[in-house]
């Protein structure tokens, strides 16, 4: 066994998989509003908009872990907003405004990341870079999942509503505007901290693969919420350890190792796997006798005149 403690005697390794445990667990949990409500395209759209406000951030502050914060929180937050602004005052629909907005940001980010003066790599900053992961970043993390993972626990009853029903929450009191606001503030807070482990590209798979896994396997809205940060903690430290051992590309390994298993419960779900659906049903009659304990008069097959 000593393959798998090796790793943690090393102080940087600790930190590392401390930092991808809470990152893999708050995407895990977020990631149930992002699939059900089906936000997929607004969540790729935001982590593709952090890239300028870095940028400008690296530009005024240097790397700075607060002026890095801060610049990715703006500018996500503008392309959010600038979206539903533009979306309320032309005929465009908001995913073709948000759409038309991330790749123009993206694009600034790559520019602009060109007149950076201090040394730093585009690739850091889209297939992240983990083992780079300092003490101010860890406390980001500590912090970020300290206030999303307990908030969103403690609204998911009327986020549950807002997502499947929002005229019937807003008659019932629910303050829906608010309750969109949120989670939008939870999922860019929660991209920001991710951001080193796995990057602006890879970011979108840690965020809903989990979620996803559960989908298949489960009808339980807690489930959702609570197996996928089981899944997305278990697939982040799993792929650092697989990164750490192959020396590889440690988003990567992540993202590679958490799409095995939404590829396994795709296959072989009880409920929901192609394995199930490609079985033959059984007969109605069969299911319904099933229903009735041995012996008993309604088990007996109906009997020829």
């Amino acid at each position: 066994m000593d393959w798998l403690t090796e790793p943690f005697h090393h102080e940087f390794m600790r930190r590392v998989i401390v930092g991808g445990a809470l990152v893999g667990f708050t995407n895990g949990f977020l990631g149930a509003f992002v699939v059900l409500r089906r936000l997929a395209l607004m969540a790729d759209s935001l982590s593709h908009s952090l890239l300028p406000g870095l940028a400008v951030a690296l530009l005024l502050f240097g790397l700075a872990p607060i002026g890095l914060f801060f610049g990715a929180l703006v500018a996500a937050l503008i392309v959010a907003v600038g979206a539903q602004m533009i979306a309320r005052s032309s005929r465009l629909k908001e995913d073709t405004a948000l759409g038309a907005l991330y790749t123009v940001a993206f694009s600034l980010g790559v520019v602009l990341i060109g007149f950076v003066k201090v040394r730093v790599s585009l690739l850091h900053y889209l297939f992240g870079n983990i083992l780079g992961l300092s003490n101010s970043d860890l406390w980001i993390i500590y912090g970020i999942s300290l206030v999303v993972v307990p908030l969103l626990a403690g609204l998911q009853r009327p986020l549950l509503l807002t997502l499947f029903d929002p005229t019937v929450a807003a008659s019932q009191g629910i303050r829906v505007n608010w309750l969109n606001f949120v989670l939008m503030v939870s999922l860019v807070l929660t991209m920001i901290a991710s951001l080193q482990a796995i990057g602006v590209i890879m970011l979108l798979g840690l965020l809903i693969a989990p979620a996803a896994t559960v989908y298949l396997l489960c009808d339980s809205y807690p489930a959702m919420l609570w197996g996928g940060g089981a899944i997305g903690m278990f697939g982040s430290c799993t792929g650092l350890l697989l990164s750490y051992r192959l020396n590889l590309p440690s988003g990567a390994c992540i993202v590679l190792v958490l799409g095995i298993i939404l590829l396994a419960a795709y296959l072989f779900s009880p409920r929901y796997g192609l394995f199930r659906r490609l079985r033959p049903a059984g007969h109605f009659h069969d299911e319904s006798l099933a229903r009735w304990p041995e012996g008993s008069p309604e088990h007996e097959p109906p009997k020829g005149d």
